[in-house]
């Protein structure tokens, strides 16, 4: 098993979504193992619809807890759910310029393939306004059936999977009717991907582009 640690090295970090939650379901235990491990960690985030609604409130809560002794900045748009394509400029507009006032060491971000037509818009975005940063795709299994073949793994202890699941049952009661919303889901990938990476739990990530430095 081959392991690179940069947490050490990890100062600031974008993650963006196309729906509140997104990051949480996709990224939360990482989040929470960056967090911990880095108190005082920059962490701008950018979620693209729920503006002024109780989801936005949710989305506050619920990353507030996910970042724990971070400086947390947070911006949630208005576009409408499911049309992302259909607001391309508003959408690019607010990315280039998350670019343009952030300098992050690590980016979160949808994968590129989502099945989704918003997190897949938003995703392939980042990868052209954040080309120079390393930009760990997260997965969020859906109805839709995508989920791949995943190349990089964050490992969670068996104590932040646990909060992750409880972190998201409490902080987005709006998403309590979804079928797919539940423990056994979110626990069930996360322990799929903890055996393939050796490890009880773990989040997953697709990787566009990644270069190494091992010699210096």
């Amino acid at each position: 098993m081959i392991r690179l640690g940069a947490a050490g090295g990890v100062d600031r970090v974008v993650a963006v979504g196309a729906h509140c939650d997104d990051i949480a379901i996709g990224a939360g235990g990482t989040l929470l193992a960056l967090c911990r491990a880095r108190p005082g960690l920059r962490v701008d985030v950018l979620v693209l619809s729920g503006g002024g609604s109780a989801r936005e409130q949710e989305e506050q809560a619920a990353l507030t807890a996910f970042c724990p002794d971070a400086e947390l900045a947070l911006t949630v748009l208005k576009l409408p759910d499911g049309r992302m394509p259909a607001h391309w400029e508003e959408a690019k507009s607010a990315v280039e310029e998350l670019r343009l006032r952030t300098a992050p060491d690590l980016v979160l971000s949808p994968r590129t393939d989502d099945a989704h037509q918003d997190h897949r818009g938003l995703a392939r975005l980042m990868t052209t306004a954040f080309r120079d940063h390393l930009v760990l795709g997260y997965e969020i299994a859906k109805w839709d059936g995508d989920l791949g073949r995943p190349v990089a793994y964050q490992p969670l202890t068996p104590e932040t999977a646990e909060e992750k699941v409880r972190l998201l049952e409490e902080h987005y009661p709006s998403q309590h009717h979804r079928s797919w919303y539940d423990r056994e889901a979110f626990l069930g990938l996360a322990r799929i991907r903890g055996i393939e990476c050796h490890a009880r739990y773990a989040e997953a990530f697709a990787v566009t582009k990644l270069v190494l430095n091992l010699g210096g």
